[in-house]
């Protein structure tokens, strides 16, 4: 059997496995494998037939088994997030034997003790925000469109008028979704954009996505925060999606 690992953990002591989600299909009970003191990792044992390199490659073109594989993969990484701390490890981490997952993952030990004590206490949360155009638009200068259309405009004016409301709308976005962001950012220790199209032809289009590493004292000021512009944004065309809490998936990268 092969040696697939889900996460590291820092904790005092080895984590209890009762009650993890099931693993991988195919794969044994998930269970801590010790790497250090006050580090183990949380694997489980694979069947090499299934799990070798060569077998991975062969179906990495199935998204419906690796999705499934994934989603599996970060229910067992969830489960230990409520630990000191949980560094995720990515998809199809596998070893040969115990003993060498051991080897490797002791070899790391500085650097898991390093991101450890970056995440330790918080978890993630994410914020995406949405645009409708048209809605936004319409929020903005709704009265000035009606009283285009009661005085007869004619076409060359009102193409003028709707181009200088896109470029208004363009700057107005990007300010609106910075503020957001650094409202967010101030109850969070780290914070990172992800890329984001601005203001793409027709649509919704995607302003910001956002992922926050918060302090797990301060979730519930934080949801509150993210909600109370949610709820100021909507009718001026911004939808705001909170998800988490979560493991902190991107903030244990290099």
């Amino acid at each position: 059997m092969a040696t697939y690992v889900y996460c590291i953990v820092a904790a005092p002591k080895a984590p209890r496995s009762a009650g993890t989600p099931a693993g991988l299909p195919g794969t044994g009970k998930v269970r801590a494998l010790d790497i250090d003191e006050g580090l183990f990792a949380i694997v489980a044992d694979a069947p090499r037939k299934q799990y070798s390199s060569g077998a991975i490659n062969a179906r990495l073109s199935d998204l419906k088994w690796v999705s499934r594989a994934a989603v599996r993969h970060e229910a067992v990484v969830e489960h230990f997030s409520g630990a000191q701390a949980a560094l995720p490890m990515k998809l199809f981490t596998i070893f040969d034997d115990d003993e060498r997952a051991r080897a490797y993952l002791h070899g790391e030990r500085t650097r898991f003790r390093s991101l450890a004590r970056r995440v330790a206490g918080h978890h993630e949360w994410g914020i995406r925000v949405l645009l409708d155009r048209q809605k936004a638009i319409a929020a903005g200068d709704g009265q000035r469109e009606r009283r285009r259309a009661l005085t007869g405009r004619d076409y060359l004016s009102r193409k003028k008028a709707a181009r200088d409301a896109s470029v208004e709308l363009a700057s107005r976005a990007r300010d609106t979704v910075a503020d957001l962001y650094d409202a967010l950012a101030s109850r969070a220790r780290l914070s990172r954009r992800r890329s984001a199209s601005e203001l793409p032809a027709g649509g919704g289009s995607l302003l910001l996505d956002a992922a926050f590493l918060v302090p797990r004292s301060r979730a519930a000021s934080f949801r509150a925060l993210a909600a109370k512009h949610a709820k100021a944004l909507a009718p001026h065309g911004y939808a705001v999606t909170l998800t988490g809490p979560w493991p902190p998936y991107t903030f244990v990268r290099e």
